[in-house]
């Protein structure tokens, strides 16, 4: 419910409903009109306020932000061909892929009830050989029912679902973490070493497509973007 309140509030930015400096309704306003707890209201100003949109202030409300700072935009983009730009050779190696019952976090990470049958798969992406990217993913059956039966050697999950599923949305957090056990096998680390992860919640008209964690070794990888004025 909290994407449903940031919507809201966004459509109306966008649209010109509330320009800068315009204070937006309170979070009592908000939890009356959209019938959810001031928690769910909190976590919708937070997220909007981390992308520039909106200012806070202690005890004054939220206001429209000014084009003070760019928010940062992730462009989905398919590794395959990112690699194939440099002139380089990518391969992917399946180390998962199958279906099982949600857990709880899983459940709720893509919009389903606990227990329901979902699809995950554990991708290692190589560069040239030189494992880049480790791709772990969890899929919405009913979005994409054809995943497993997909060659993911020849073609990405990302390009993949993007296909079947085009998306109207993302969510995503980009972190700097010391790979795991498992994570540092994979790409030929050592536990510890430093990694830059992303994690990405992607939508699609029909619901919540795919979530998916990429962990890459921090010293083999530069996340870059561009923005127009």
């Amino acid at each position: 419910m909290y994407l449903v309140v940031q919507a809201h509030l966004r459509d109306g930015i966008k649209s010109g409903h509330w320009t800068v400096g315009d204070r937006l309704p309170s979070e009592a306003e908000l939890v009356a009109q959209f019938g959810v707890s001031r928690m769910t209201v909190n976590r919708a100003l937070r997220e909007l306020e981390q992308e520039g949109l909106i200012r806070r202030q202690q005890g004054a409300g939220s206001f429209v932000a000014p084009l003070e700072r760019v928010a940062g935009t992730l462009v989905i983009r398919d590794i395959h061909e990112e690699i194939a730009a440099r002139g380089h050779r990518h391969e992917a190696e399946i180390l998962q892929m199958g279906e099982r019952r949600a857990r709880r976090g899983e459940a709720q990470l893509l919009g389903l009830e606990t227990g329901v049958r979902l699809f995950y798969s554990h991708i290692l992406h190589r560069e040239n050989g030189l494992p880049l990217q480790l791709e772990e993913r969890l899929v919405n059956p009913a979005c994409a029912p054809d995943y497993l039966a997909q060659d993911f050697k020849l073609f990405t999950p990302t390009a993949y679902l993007l296909q079947v599923a085009p998306l109207t949305g993302a969510q995503y957090q980009i972190e700097a973490a010391a790979a795991n056990t498992e994570q540092a096998a994979a790409l030929g680390l050592q536990p510890g070493d430093p990694c830059l992860v992303i994690e990405r919640v992607s939508r699609s008209p029909s619901g919540t497509v795919t979530w998916v964690r990429l962990v890459h070794p921090g010293a083999r990888h530069v996340l870059t973007g561009s923005f127009d004025a």
